[in-house]
Formats: C-alpha cells, structure tokens, sequence
C-alpha cells in the first residue's frame, strides 16, 4: 500500500468508474485511477446493513449510492459495531471477481450521534472534486 497518495473522498457509486491501473497488480497492490488520479485508499460514509455472523469482521456499508463490503482487522473487530450505524471509514480499495468491492479498513469511526453527518458528507465529497480533484483532471488533460 503506498500510503503517500491520498484517500479519496468518494461515493460508492463513484468507484464503479474506477480503472484497474495494472491488471497484473496483485490484490495486495491495487492502484485504480479515476479522472485521471491515481489511488489505492478510499474514504467513504454510510450505513452498515449487513454483517457476517461468522468472525464479525465483514460488513456491508450502504452509502446511498451503492453498497460496499468491509473487512475489519485487529482492534477494529473488538468494537461492538451495530447495523444501523453511520459511520466513516477509510482503507485500501480492491476489486474481486465476482464480489462486491472491498475496503479493507484502516480507520472507522462511529458518526451515528451527528444528526447532519449523511447531508455534511454529500457537501465534503463535491468540494473534495471542486477544490482539489477537478483541478488536477483539469491539469492531466
């Protein structure tokens, strides 16, 4: 994971336009361009409305755009994460055949106590394009 280029701010139904770089990339090392920029994290909000039952590290986070499966590790599984819950999270990005894509996490955060956090997000995500993504679309063409 190249942890030098950012996470990006990013719907679910955003990343369904995103490129493979390298198709001969392995899973561990994915980088996906979109608009031009090139990543491997993403940093999403949303809902978690399913869960796995069997090692409580998968979820399914439903951004209201689309839907996105999470794999927690470590610390993050010992949290007591509930459907329904609003929260943030950011991890690396992968895309496997026929599965939904993944985020394997690295940080979650439980946002369900901010009554405007669906409607804030919404807001973070077009500025994130406005003020740093479109400029540098704009640079690469």
């Amino acid at each position: 994971m190249d942890y030098s280029l950012a996470a990006l701010k990013l719907m679910c139904a955003q990343l369904k336009d995103a490129q493979l770089k390298d198709a001969k990339e392995t899973a561990s090392r994915q980088s996906f361009i979109l608009g031009g920029i090139l990543f491997q994290r993403a940093w999403l909000q949303g809902i978690l409305v399913s869960a796995s039952d069997e090692d409580g590290g998968h979820f399914i986070l439903d951004d209201g755009t689309g839907v996105i499966e999470l794999f927690l590790s470590g610390d993050f599984r010992k949290r007591h994460w509930r459907l329904g819950m609003y929260v943030m999270v950011a991890g690396g990005y992968f895309v496997r055949p026929d599965q939904l894509p993944m985020i394997k996490v690295h940080k979650i955060v439980d946002l369900s106590a901010y009554p405007d956090r669906e409607a804030m997000w919404y807001l973070e995500v077009m500025e994130a394009h406005r003020v740093f993504y479109q400029p540098l679309v704009e640079d690469f063409d």
